[in-house]
């Protein structure tokens, strides 16, 4: 990859994180998108602990689904594991992507099943 491109992810990363913080009773949701896969994660910043995390990885039910279809599989995934650890409020880390495509889907699939951010 191109140093100035991944220079370019590094400092926007560093920027979304320096504006956001996840705690106990509103963690992080962290978002990771690979070119075959979707990592969401409920993190708390404060004790540095994941709180809940869902994952495409070895899912054989999403083997031949799309990346937009992953991403909503994702968030509605995480949303029903916050449920489980009674979390309803989050702050959203997009980390160096726009809020856009995948990412945009995977939030909107976690707000239409129940959390708030």
């Amino acid at each position: 990859m191109n140093k100035q491109l991944i220079l370019r992810k590094k400092l926007t990363k560093a920027r979304v994180r320096a504006r956001i913080s996840g705690t106990a009773t509103r963690p992080r949701l962290s978002v990771r998108i690979s070119n075959t896969q979707v990592v969401a994660q409920l993190i708390d910043d404060a004790s540095a602990k994941t709180l809940a995390s869902a994952t495409s990885v070895g899912q054989k039910s999403l083997e031949k689904k799309t990346m937009t279809e992953k991403s909503v599989w994702v968030g509605e995934q995480i949303a029903k594991s916050a449920e489980a650890v009674k979390i309803t409020t989050v702050v959203f880390d997009r980390g160096f992507r726009m809020y856009h495509g995948r990412v945009k889907q995977l939030a909107e699939a976690a707000r239409l099943n129940g959390l708030k951010f």
